[in-house]
């Protein structure tokens, strides 16, 4: 689905949603719940700009469980989360994610801690590299579980 090209403003009435800065689905990327974004900064909005945009489906359980990987290709030292963490860098021995596997539910991931900065929407699947949920570095700085609103 392609929408208009800027926003001031957002109304999420139902489900969840993750907004595309470009089209097809890339660029900076935006997870919505439901509620009233009256400003860009209230959804951590870097851009205005919004070109796609897609519901997120079937994510709704009682589990979640990601896994993150020091390396690529799930390589190196490994370590399991099943709930919401604010520090990376607590959650695991390592400083960066290069690869990541979503066994149960969905997340998403912060690029820095406290749930701020850039954020990555990342589905059940295999992620062999940090470029395939979208991130142009492997920091994970923290992350949550998308939970029914």
């Amino acid at each position: 689905m392609t929408i208009a090209h800027c926003f001031n403003s957002i109304k999420v009435e139902a489900g969840c949603w993750v907004l595309y800065e470009h089209p097809n689905y890339t660029g900076s990327q935006y997870v919505m719940s439901p509620g009233e974004y009256p400003d860009p900064h209230q959804w951590m909005g870097f851009s205005v700009s919004i070109l796609s945009c897609r519901s997120i489906k079937n994510v709704y359980g009682k589990s979640w469980k990601i896994r993150f990987c020091e390396k690529k290709d799930f390589e190196g030292q490994a370590a399991e989360c099943a709930e919401d963490c604010e520090s990376g860098c607590e959650a695991f021995k390592f400083q960066e994610a290069h690869s990541s596997a979503v066994t149960d539910g969905a997340w998403v991931l912060y690029e820095q801690p406290d749930y701020r900065g850039r954020q990555y929407f990342l589905e059940r699947g295999e992620y062999r590299s940090y470029t395939d949920w979208g991130a142009t570095s492997p920091a994970v700085g923290s992350f949550r579980m998308i939970t029914e609103f």
